[in-house]
């Protein structure tokens, strides 16, 4: 392998939506340089920081219908059956939710939990309390996507945070979606939600790590029923 190649291998693409963001802590980076030196430094630093936020690496996504796939990078903070949205049309019983928490140093492009078709988006605004907080799911501006799968409809949810205040959903409803395919950004610090619906069981805990499109979340069709952890 040449050189060349290591580099290439290396470097993490960048999505196309941070190359305004880039330019800008660049160009004010410059800028703050004619003013007193050290800030121009410390600029390109949050410029090299707005980079590596809006990373968007290749992932490999297991091939599984029975597997429910983590939708984005971040610490699990949530394993619950509560209600879902009522935008979301899924009923009026509780489903298994698991959350996903990002800070501003996670991977934010979100991806499909599960291979199928979406049947809904439901954007609703609402406030920007921090995402970390379990009431963040009903209070938060979020937008949802219903997508019906092998194992009836589940839900993602794209959550706004603290610091967050734009959501991207790129995908439509009737499109179809694969496991891990990207379908939305959110920019500076969110959470995502999936709802799942009965025969799911957990295969992560609260405080887990996370990798989008990587990580396995629930499982469907397993006698296993749910995992238990310790702390190494």
């Amino acid at each position: 392998m040449s050189l060349i190649d290591t580099v290439r291998n290396t470097l993490v693409p960048v999505h196309r939506e941070g190359y305004r963001f880039i330019a800008i802590f660049f160009v004010v980076s410059l800028a703050l340089g004619f003013l007193w030196e050290p800030l121009m430094w410390i600029g390109f630093v949050l410029t090299a920081w707005c980079a590596y936020f809006f990373r968007d690496p290749e992932r490999m996504t297991p091939i599984d219908d029975d597997l429910v796939i983590s939708p984005a990078d971040g610490t699990v903070s949530s394993v619950a059956t509560v209600m879902p949205p009522e935008e979301l049309g899924l009923g009026s019983e509780p489903m298994l939710r698991i959350s996903v928490f990002m800070n501003v140093f996670n991977c934010h492009v979100n991806r499909a939990p599960m291979g199928g078709t979406v049947r809904r988006i439901a954007y609703r605004a609402g406030k920007f309390v921090n995402a970390e907080l379990d009431k963040a799911s009903q209070e938060n501006e979020r937008n949802g996507l219903v997508i019906e799968t092998k194992h009836g409809q589940i839900g993602v949810v794209q959550i706004a945070g603290l610091v967050a205040r734009r959501i991207l959903c790129w995908t439509r409803e009737s499109a179809s979606l694969e496991a891990g395919e990207r379908f939305g950004l959110i920019r500076f610090g969110s959470r995502l939600d999936v709802f799942l619906p009965a025969g799911a069981e957990p295969r992560v805990t609260v405080g887990q790590t996370a990798t989008g499109g990587e990580t396995v979340l629930a499982e469907f069709g397993s006698a296993k029923g749910p995992v238990i952890s310790r702390r190494a």
